[in-house]
C-alpha cells in the first residue's frame, strides 16, 4: 500500500547553525524571516508552479535533513510520497507515459539500471564537488550520499573474539551466531555479499572459484539461519541475539551514537560504498524545480549537515564528518569495483547463492 507523507519543514536547525549553514532567522517550523529570497526563489524557470513532488525511500532523519530546508530556502513546496524501493519502482513504472512524480530518491545504479529509461538526463552543476569515485559518470543517477558494507558485532558477547574481516567469521565459534539477510531480496545482504565475494575472490575477481568457496564456508557457518529483513540484522546484534551481522553503516553507527554496545567494523579485506543517488523522472511535470532540488541536495550546506549530525556519509569532497563516523581515509575499499557491471550481473550472483545455498541443505 503506497503511503503518501507530507513532510513539514522542520529541520536539524541546530545542527545547520552548528556547520555554519543557517539559511537565516527562523521565525516558525514554516516559514524563515527572509520572505523577499523565498519569493524570488519560487520564480522558478519555464513559468512552472513552486511545487516538487518527491518519490523517497529514504529514512526520516534524511529526509527531514533535506526536505524542509529546501523548501525555506527555494520557496518550493514540497509533497513527499514515502515508500519501500519495490513499490516505488511498480509506482514509476506505471505512471511512466504520465509521471505523477518528479524526484526518484530510491536505491541506486545498481539497482535502477535496468529502469534507465524512466529517468531523465541531467549530471548537476555541483558534481565537480563531489569525491571523484562518486560522480555522476552515466548522465542519469546522482550519487548524494553513501551508505558502506559493514559488520555490526555485539562486544558484550564478542569477548576476545578477533573479529575484523570476512575471514574472521568462518571461525566455528561463530556457528548459527551470524545475522545475514537474503542476498535476493535485501539489497544490504546483496552488496554486504558483494564485498565478501570481492574481498575472498581470486585477484578480486567477485565470480572466481574462490570466491564461491568461501562463500559456501560461509553459508555452513550460518548453520541454517537467515534473517528475514534488514532491521532484523542490526537489531538482532544489538538485542544480543547474534554475535556479529553484515548491514549498513546507517543503522549500525546509529547505535553506536545512542551508546549501544556495538562497534561498527569495516572489513580489512575491503567495504563497498554503494552511491545512494538521485535521479529525475523523464517527463516529470516540474523538472527545472527537480534540478533544483538534485542541486541542493549536492551543495556544502545539506552534506555538511547529513555528515556532521547523522550517520549517512556525505559525497562531497571534503564534507565534514562528525566524530562517531570513521574517518574516509581509515576504510579500504575495493578499487576494481564497478557499480555497472554489478547491475549487469545482479541476476547471474543472486541465482548463484541461491544455489548454494540450496546445495548446502543436501
Amino acid at each position: 500500500m503506497k503511503k503518501t507523507v507530507k513532510i513539514s519543514a522542520v529541520l536539524l536547525a541546530m545542527a545547520l547553525a552548528a556547520t555554519g549553514c543557517s539559511s537565516g532567522k527562523q521565525t516558525d517550523n514554516n516559514t524563515t524571516a527572509d520572505p523577499g529570497k523565498t519569493e524570488a526563489a519560487a520564480q522558478t524557470p519555464g513559468g512552472e508552479d513552486p511545487v516538487l513532488v518527491v518519490y523517497t525511500a529514504r529514512g526520516e532523519s534524511l529526509n527531514n535533513a533535506v526536505i524542509p530546508e529546501f523548501e525555506k530556502d527555494t520557496g518550493i513546496k514540497v509533497e513527499v510520497v514515502v515508500a519501500g524501493t519495490g513499490e516505488l519502482l511498480k509506482r514509476a513504472q506505471s505512471e511512466k507515459a504520465n509521471p505523477l512524480g518528479d524526484i526518484f530518491w530510491v536505491a541506486d545504479q545498481t539497482m535502477l539500471s535496468a529502469s534507465k529509461d524512466l529517468f531523465m538526463e541531467y549530471v548537476s552543476p555541483e558534481d565537480g564537488s563531489m569525491i571523484d569515485a562518486f560522480k555522476n559518470t552515466t548522465g542519469y543517477f546522482t550519487p548524494a550520499f553513501a551508505d558502506p558494507t559493514v559488520m555490526i558485532v555485539n562486544k558484550d558477547l564478542k569477548g576476545d573474539m578477533k573479529i575484523d574481516g570476512f575471514e574472521d567469521l568462518l571461525n566455528p565459534e561463530l556457528k548459527g551466531k551470524i545475522a545475514f539477510g537474503d542476498p535476493v531480496n535485501s539489497s544490504s545482504a546483496f552488496q554486504s555479499l558483494l564485498a565478501m565475494l570481492y574481498g575472498m575472490g581470486k585477484d578480486g575477481d567477485p565470480l572466481s572459484d574462490e570466491a564461491w568457496a568461501y562463500v559456501d564456508k560461509f553459508i555452513a557457518n550460518l548453520d541454517g539461519k537467515m534473517c528475514n529483513s534488514s532491521s532484523q540484522v542490526y537489531k538482532g546484534v544489538a538485542e544480543g541475539e547474534y554475535v556479529v551481522g553484515l548491514t549498513w553503516e546507517d543503522p549500525a553507527a546509529n547505535y553506536v551514537k545512542e551508546g549501544a554496545a556495538v562497534e561498527v567494523v569495516f572489513p580489512i579485506e575491503g567495504a563497498i560504498f554503494p552511491g545512494e543517488s538521485v535521479q529525475i523522472l523523464k517527463d516529470c511535470k516540474h523538472p527545472e524545480n527537480a534540478k533544483k532540488f538534485v542541486d541542493y541536495m549536492l551543495s556544502e550546506k545539506i552534506q555538511n549537515a547529513v555528515g556532521s549530525t547523522l550517520t549517512v556519509r556525505p559525497l562531497r569532497k571534503d564534507a565534514t564528518l562528525a566524530d562517531y563516523m570513521k574517518p574516509q581515509s581509515e576504510i579500504k575499499l575495493f578499487d576494481n569495483y564497478d557499480e555497472g557491471w554489478v547491475a549487469e550481473h545482479k541476476l547471474e550472483i543472486t541465482n548463484l547463492f541461491s544455489e548454494h545455498m540450496e546445495t548446502s541443505m543436501d
